[in-house]
């Protein structure tokens, strides 16, 4: 194809898609003459020659003015042949007109580069921009402000690590870098920390129309609610009851599969340049297994957000946002904010649960005599019933066990202020029948709660969302008290009350696993105290499936499997089979094959991205002499490049097309003469066939057929046209089967089961402050006790001075009550160096708080950083290594400053990182903490 055919059929279709008429000379101008004989500014690059050169295509603006070149070559050469010729046109017209630089393109038709000149390298695009993108890209560019000094909104961000989070991103985006990964704990802030991100593009002009992609409904609800909280004047997208995409927001929030079917449709297609920034909720690896295909599109810069610890991310999310593998952006781990004075995060308890059949199994040996006896007369045989314990609520269901766990967790859960219903618990289940039965077993033991105690809240229930649904009564309302769930509430979701995780089942997922316990972590927000929880210092897990224990062991989880997708498989089965046709010459065979192969081939996506990327390699295919004499290198060809693209498609009737890769596969095995292998496949597709439920007029239809299928008898003749007959009439039935047939149900008892281990376990950042946290309720109790006898105690109490003397008689009292209640203990475990023994028996009264000395430094620190939102992500990194030294050390020298540690950050110590104004504030704030 030469470059006017590739212009006229190609590129100027292209332009069409995206709103711009070649034949309008208001919008585009075909051989745009550029006057290259006038002089030149400073700096610019000159041209080889002087005289006329003619661009191929010029976009003009709404004023008249060139917008943007376009360079097109012909399909079988490199769109980057081009792109110098590009470039020296858009200066040329820029020294012509005396105007702003035009944007830069040059193609071959199928690949279509852009070059903001003088901002960024070129970039592969999908699409050329509207007239709207073009002028919302160059106001951006007109408008931009400087990001290093650029405040941040700290109403929106206000913890020190969300503001060195964001400085980081910031800072790099200066420095023209596209894509960036923030790794931060669950709990600490993500969205709000990608909002005032977002803010403060917005303001600095960097950003006008920003994508946040989430991967479920709950989750873009609850998001847009956030963006609604904190950025209340930005209109956003969608509003309740919105189907097809508004083009005049600025704020959009969408799931994966919507954007993706948004993307990929011919009526509404979205331009791939109508987002200025992209932010990518819990990036992992389904992010690039199944939607890197959104982010190809909208080649535009990307932010990545996920809480799965740095230590366990793999390679492809690293390498998607371009981030040194175990070095994202930023991150900010669990143990960091746990550990923080005052805490960010909550820490946990762990309480290991196991139960009699859970550890043994459910046989003749650990059923009882009793249940044994009940299962005679209901006409089980005893022997027969033999399970392992790791097949509960697999392939057995026992009401027993579960009620012992229910029962397990209402004696020894985290209650709310009146001790008597549990606080805010997720319960996570095996799946859908295992939740409801944990429903009905609230429903039966605690009948007085009307059947509000506990409810299932999964994904595929309507009423679970919206205002007034289920979650929304979970998370707003004092009943439920129990969310029982089923993938649902495994990540994302921010109900701060949550007290209790019941692990009801195993997770093998280490990234998964550390999602659901996120949903505990979150502190309470003072300002919006519920009375189902009115403090909350620690939450409790109850692992039921050793899981903790699993991942000591296992420290990254189970490996999944990498599955090829239906499609995929279907194609190298078509391909092995014609292979296998044309090497035994059965021209008849392959031809057929070759047919349908090329069918499938024609349900590639045309507007999915994949599929456009590889138009050059499949334009082979349009050949029809490329079928012709199939084998070798063609095969090679359709093996590696055309069977991987199959992975596009999506909207397939899959029951049908799994049974259409059975017939080829078992057709395949009888051509190849694998005797043993085809009676195997035989006999699954006849037990399949024999399920298809002819009670439904629609299949009753095919009666005879589904009769003579499951003969030996149509399977004895090696008849192609049998084959065919089948994948036409039974595969479009094949998904009646599910509905109506009843998959083979788990067996289910109802025998008693024991408890034969409850123990806490020591696990995470806690377990090393178990003896200081002991002790602190040893003092306090001891303190509570004597409150009301203590003659000095009660002085205090009654808010009466008591004298030096005193003082010292009472710590001699104390020290006689318990020989660990002294000065010097007090200090160490309230964190307080300077104070004295009548200041901790205040705060232990509840008198008066006494600030521990971390929590001091921590707070006056942040107050610093909120009013300098300006500084800088290494200003931020010196701030929190001097609050650390100042903690540990507990003194601080001028001359400090300019030693190591603080060199490390500059050779200069703080000198190279402050003004002297500012060194000035630090000196001083210093001074007074340790003053005081």
């Amino acid at each position: 194809m030469n470059e006017a055919k590739t212009r006229k059929e190609i590129i100027d279709k292209r332009l069409k898609q995206a709103g711009w008429n070649v034949n309008d000379y208001t919008q585009v101008i075909l051989e745009y003459d550029i006057n290259v004989g006038l002089p030149h500014e400073v700096n610019e690059p000159l041209t080889p020659y002087n005289g006329h050169q003619f661009s191929d295509y010029v976009l003009l603006g709404k004023n008249g003015k060139p917008l943007a070149v376009v360079e097109a070559k012909k399909t079988s050469v490199d769109a980057a042949i081009g792109r110098e010729q590009a470039k020296q046109y858009c200066y040329n017209i820029k020294n012509q007109h005396g105007s702003d630089l035009p944007f830069c393109f040059y193609t071959n038709g199928h690949e279509i580069f852009f070059w903001d000149l003088e901002n960024y390298p070129p970039r592969k695009v999908h699409g050329f921009p509207t007239k709207d993108d073009l002028q919302r890209y160059k106001n951006l560019r007109l408008s931009r402000k400087a990001l290093a000094n650029e405040f941040i909104n700290t109403k929106i961000a206000g913890r020190d690590y969300q503001q060195r989070a964001i400085r980081s991103v910031l800072e790099a985006i200066e420095k023209r870098k596209r894509k960036f990964l923030l790794v931060m704990a669950t709990g600490t802030g993500k969205t709000r920390t990608c909002i005032s991100l977002v803010e403060s593009l917005m303001r600095a002009g960097w950003a006008e129309k920003v994508l946040f992609l989430v991967d479920r409904v709950a989750l873009r609800d609850q998001t847009l609610d956030a963006f609604k909280e904190h950025l209340p004047n930005e209109p956003t997208w969608p509003k309740v009851g919105e189907k097809s995409i508004a083009r005049d927001r600025r704020i959009y929030v969408s799931t994966y599969p919507t954007m993706l079917n948004i993307i990929r449709d011919k009526e509404n297609t979205l331009s791939p340049h109508f987002f200025d920034l992209v932010v990518v909720d819990e990036s992992h690896r389904s992010i690039y297994n199944t939607y890197q295909e959104i982010l190809n599109y909208f080649n535009t810069i990307t932010l990545g957000l996920t809480a799965t610890p740095t230590d366990v991310i793999d390679h492809n999310t690293f390498e998607l946002f371009e981030c040194e593998d175990g070095v994202p952006t930023y991150a900010y781990s669990y143990e960091e904010a746990v550990n923080n004075i005052p805490p960010y995060l909550c820490n946990f308890q762990v309480m290991k649960i196991k139960t009699k059949f859970q550890d043994e199994g459910i046989n003749k040996r650990t059923i009882s005599l009793e249940d044994q006896k009940k299962l005679i007369l209901e006409g089980k045989e005893i022997e027969e019933i033999n399970y392992e314990g790791t097949e509960l609520e697999k392939t057995v269901s026992n009401r027993g066990t579960n009620a012992l766990i229910v029962k397990t967790f209402m004696e020894d859960c985290i209650k709310d202020p009146n001790g008597v219903l549990p606080g805010k618990t997720i319960f996570f289940c095996v799946g859908k029948k295992h939740a409801r039965e944990i429903e009905q077993i609230f429903d039966n033991l605690y009948p007085e709660y009307k059947g509000e105690l506990a409810k299932v809240i999964v994904s595929d229930d309507p009423r679970a969302y919206g205002k007034g649904g289920l979650l929304d009564q979970f998370t707003h309302n004092n009943m439920p008290r129990v969310a029982i769930s089923v993938d649902m509430l495994d990540t994302g979701i921010d109900v701060r009350e949550i007290v209790n995780l019941v692990f009801a089942k195993p997770v093998f997922s280490y990234t998964k696993f550390w999602q659901m316990i996120g949903r505990g972590t979150r502190l309470l927000e003072p300002s919006k105290i519920k009375p189902w929880c009115t403090e909350k210092d620690a939450f409790l897990i109850m692992d039921c499936w050793d899981n903790f224990e699993y991942f000591k062991l296992n420290p990254k989880g189970k490996e999944l499997k990498p599955q090829i997708p239906l499609p995929v498989k279907l194609f190298g089965l078509r391909l092995d089979k014609i292979e296998k046709a044309i090497e035994l010459n059965e021209s008849e065979i392959s031809k057929k094959e070759i047919t349908k192969l090329r069918k499938q081939i024609a349900e590639l996506p045309q507007n999915s991205v994949v599929i456009m990327d590889a138009k050059s390699d499949l334009q082979r295919l349009e050949d029809d002499n490329f079928w012709n004499n199939l084998g070798g290198d063609k095969i090679v060809f359709l093996r590696t490049v055309v069977k991987p693209l199959l992975r596009t498609i999506s909207d397939k009737d899959f029951k049908a097309m799994r049974f259409e890769k059975d017939i080829v596969e078992v057709s395949l095995a009888r051509l190849s003469q694998e005797t043993d292998k085809f009676e195997t496949l035989k006999d699954s597709i006849v037990e399949i066939i024999a399920e298809l439920p002819t009670s439904i007029n629609i299949v009753a239809k095919e009666a005879d057929l589904i009769r003579i299928a499951q003969t030996n008898q149509y399977w004895a003749a090696n008849d192609e046209q049998k084959y065919d007959i089948l994948i036409e009439r039974l595969a479009p039935l094949m998904r009646y089967i599910e509905s109506t047939v009843a998959p083979l149900g788990m067996a289910r008892f109802n025998l008693q089961d024991i408890i034969t281990q409850k123990e806490y376990i020591e696990f995470g950042p806690q377990h090393e402050s178990v003896s200081i946290s002991r002790y602190k309720e040893l003092v306090e109790e001891k303190i509570n006790e004597l409150k009301e006898i203590n003659p000095l105690l009660i002085k205090i109490r009654s808010g009466d001075q008591i004298t030096e003397e005193e003082a010292q008689q009472l710590a001699v009292e104390l020290y006689e009550e318990h020989p660990n209640i002294t000065v010097d203990l007090l200090r160490r475990v309230y964190n307080h160096r300077k104070a004295q023994l009548v200041q901790f028996i205040k705060h232990i009264l509840g008198i008066e708080i006494l600030e521990s000395f971390p929590e001091t430094v921590a707070k006056v620190f942040t107050d610093f950083i909120t009013t300098h939102s300006y500084l800088s992500s290494r200003q931020l990194q010196f701030l929190d290594l001097l609050k650390n030294y100042i903690i540990e050390r507990g003194e601080l020298q001028k001359r400090n400053l300019i030693e190591a540690p603080f060199t490390m950050i500059h050779p200069e110590g703080i000198r190279g990182i402050f003004n002297p104004n500012e060194i000035d504030e630090i000196l001083n704030i210093t001074h007074k903490l340790l003053a005081a």
